[in-house]
């Protein structure tokens, strides 16, 4: 298994992936997102790529804390493909984020998990994420 940046190219099964996760989304707008990633120093898209095929990504950013020193990561999307969990795909993707965060000079990695992702959240206290309650959202208006 190789771990790789994700390019333009994989936006057909990135799409597919998220569609999974109950994102759906158009391989076109998935590409989009991928060159914008692409273009910003403060993101990363890793894909995990088996027998030639993309199989599992996970996305990062990552953000400066102005009350310590350093940045955290936070994993923002990280999907297997139903065909291959359970390999430790997921895992590795998870270990090389962790890498590069450490590398950039992260002090911590943190993730969002909806309380419906039940197996995730089982994935991640394997990986010893601990839960850190509590998280507010508020959706903003789209532009037009």
């Amino acid at each position: 298994m190789l771990i790789r940046e994700g390019v333009v190219s994989d936006a057909q099964i990135l799409a597919q992936l998220l569609g999974d996760l109950d994102y759906p989304n158009t391989p076109e707008a998935v590409a989009e997102r991928v060159v914008k990633m692409a273009t910003n120093p403060d993101s990363c898209l890793l894909v995990a790529q088996a027998e030639g095929k993309a199989v599992g990504f996970i996305s990062l950013h990552y953000i400066p804390q102005i009350a310590l020193a350093g940045e955290f990561c936070r994993v923002s999307y990280l999907c297997v493909s139903d065909q291959c969990r359970g390999a430790g795909i997921g895992q590795k993707l998870l270990d090389e984020a962790e890498r590069l965060a450490a590398e950039r000079g992260c002090d911590r990695m943190e993730v969002h998990s909806h309380t419906r992702r039940v197996r995730a959240h089982q994935f991640y206290a394997r990986a010893r994420y601990e839960e850190s309650p509590k998280y507010l959202l508020r959706h903003l208006p789209k532009k037009p």
